[in-house]
């Protein structure tokens, strides 16, 4: 800057801008905070869509086992969802008469959860959802 020039614009004219970055920071946090919980929350959906997958996979596996019965199913489907710690999970299996479906019947297996106790927040993104995942398999001879 030349000599002119500060005499024309002196240091109090152009103003202080020792807070602009404080300002800034400011006006961003909540933006970054919002983007970060949203982030973490989906993670969270998508482990808990990928539990109900499996977990509806490995009881399916199960029935196609020759002697297989539902309630053994539904005791595998259980113990997936209680190591990925989900909560409040319902298993269904239709046909409800699987034990008399002929050979090469089609069945499905699929697992329910509510999003709203299996989330790490309590945001309002998933509130009142339901997540749920189902397999179908052909029943096998026994």
């Amino acid at each position: 800057m030349t000599a002119s020039a500060r005499e024309q614009y002196p240091r109090s004219a152009c103003g202080r801008r020792d807070g602009v970055a404080a300002v800034e920071f400011a006006v961003c946090l909540p933006v970054l905070l919002v983007l970060t919980f949203g982030m973490i929350e989906a993670c969270t959906m998508m482990f808990l869509k990928q539990s109900l997958s499996i977990a509806a996979y490995e009881g399916a596996h199960t029935l196609v086992r020759p002697n297989a019965t539902p309630a053994e199913a539904k005791k595998v489907v259980q113990a997936i969802l209680n190591a990925r710690r989900v909560e409040g999970a319902t298993v269904s299996i239709s046909p409800g008469n699987f034990t008399s479906l002929p050979e090469g019947d089609p069945f499905q297996v699929t697992v329910s959860a509510p999003a709203a106790t299996n989330g790490l927040l309590t945001t309002p993104f998933y509130a009142g959802k339901t997540l749920s995942a189902g397999v179908t398999f052909l029943k096998e001879n026994p």
